[in-house]
């Protein structure tokens, strides 16, 4: 598989076998594609999550709310976010059709049938999966920060080191880009949100910043209430 438009359409061998040219493959679970778009990784999730999600509709014969949605945090969530710093995407179409996995689901919940969708996940409290994705990128940067993963930080950022900024102290440099397919890797795409928290974001644990992050004002992201 080659990224990009190669030069030369040269084939590769192993041992005197030609190497077959694809345009996408599988790599721990997340399918890659030569144009970095995530549109059919994430066609083929949302596929498997309906299943999922409609399976447990019909396997319970409880109705009660509290232990599906349980049930769908449990069975269902997990394979829409699975690796989601690779592959999150930007694109519209893309977005929403990852949330038809949760509007539908709680859409047949009792009760729920003729509420909007930000009504219903209000009830439920359940977050977008949109915003969960979000705090998922918010959550891995802070562990590359501050070394809870093995990475190096200074392959993924560069932290700004100016005394006279406003807000947090732990604020990132963003590079330019000028490919869309640059700017919405994690690294690029989780840089203008991290360094927009508030200056009062508890830093001092990984469990307080994930507290504080999810109690964090959400009226500056989409929402979704077909």
């Amino acid at each position: 598989m080659t990224i990009g438009k190669p030069k030369l359409n040269i084939p590769y061998h192993i041992n005197n076998n030609v190497l077959p040219v694809v345009t996408s493959c599988r790599d721990l679970g997340v399918t890659i594609t030569n144009d970095l778009i995530p549109s059919m990784h994430i066609n083929k999730k949302v596929r498997k999550a309906h299943q999922r999600a409609n399976a447990i509709l019909h396997c319970f014969t409880t109705r009660d709310n509290v232990l599906l949605v349980n049930a769908f945090k449990t069975y269902v969530r997990p394979i829409v976010e699975y690796n989601c710093v690779i592959w999150s995407p930007h694109l519209k179409r893309d977005i929403e059709h990852i949330e038809k996995v949760q509007r539908r689901f709680t859409k047949s919940l009792v009760g729920m049938k003729t509420l909007s969708y930000t009504e219903r996940i209000n009830k439920l409290c359940l977050p977008t999966l949109e915003l969960r994705r979000l705090h998922i990128d918010l959550l891995y940067c802070y562990k590359i920060l501050f070394g809870r993963v093995y990475l190096c930080c200074e392959d993924f950022f560069n932290v700004c080191v100016s005394s006279v900024m406003r807000g947090h102290k732990y604020k990132l440099y963003k590079q330019s880009c000028s490919k869309s397919v640059r700017s919405q890797f994690f690294v690029n795409r989780v840089i203008n949100v991290w360094n927009n928290l508030p200056q009062d974001t508890d830093f001092s644990s990984f469990n307080l910043f994930k507290c504080a992050i999810e109690n964090m004002d959400r009226s500056q992201y989409p929402k979704y209430d077909k």
